[in-house]
Formats: structure tokens, C-alpha cells, sequence
């Protein structure tokens, strides 16, 4: 048991929406993403997606619905099965929690990250 600096593990992260796991929390991982400009629209059908914005600001699309905008200590949980695009226009520092082996892209066309161990 130890503590984790949510900074340092960032400041290891060089590229974009590339979920990085930090840390294990039941049958979770716990990760952190750096991203900028939008992701595809994609649902996760079997869970639920969580965002806790660290750092900037983003843009949580749903569709059919008004855009949500979240800054720094905005968390943000999109319901399974709802359509949904995470998007910034300035780089966005981002905690996730996601199910282990859940595809960070949903059923998108793109490819999911790997989400490797920091």
C-alpha cells in the first residue's frame, strides 16, 4: 500500500487518449489520460464510464442531449448503454475507472488503448 501522486504518473504520459493504469480497485482499473481534441461518439453497454477532470476543461457530448461542460474537480458519469463523446480544444488531464478488460473505445470504429501499467 502506497500512495500515488496522480502527477508524477502524468508526467510520464506523452501521448493522447491513451488511458495509462495506476492503480486497482476491485475488479477496476483506476487510470489517467491526457487528451485534446474530441473522441468518437461511442456507449459502453455493460458499464458505466466515469471522468474525474484533473486538470483544463472538457466537453462531455451525450446524444440527444445538451453538452455538458466539466473543468478541474468535475466528475462526470456517463450511464451504460448512452451514446457519449469526450472532447477538449485544450490538452485535459482525466482520471477513469473502467472495468478490467473493458475497451476504453466502446463500440466505436477505433481501436481501443492498450492501457498500460504505470
Amino acid at each position: 500500500m502506497n500512495s500515488i501522486s496522480l502527477a508524477e504518473k502524468l508526467g510520464h504520459i506523452t501521448t493522447h487518449w491513451d488511458p495509462h493504469v495506476i492503480a486497482d480497485y476491485n475488479d477496476n482499473d483506476v487510470m489517467v489520460v491526457k487528451f485534446i481534441g474530441e473522441y468518437p461518439f461511442h456507449k459502453h453497454d455493460t458499464t458505466d464510464d466515469f471522468f474525474l477532470v484533473l486538470e483544463g476543461e472538457m466537453v462531455m457530448d451525450i446524444e440527444g442531449e445538451p453538452s455538458q461542460p466539466l473543468k478541474a474537480g468535475d466528475l462526470f458519469v456517463v450511464p451504460k448503454g448512452v451514446v457519449h463523446r469526450p472532447r477538449a480544444e485544450k490538452e485535459v488531464k482525466v482520471l477513469l475507472i473502467e472495468p478490467k478488460g473493458e475497451p476504453n473505445s466502446g463500440d466505436s470504429d477505433r481501436a481501443p488503448s492498450e492501457k498500460p501499467r504505470l
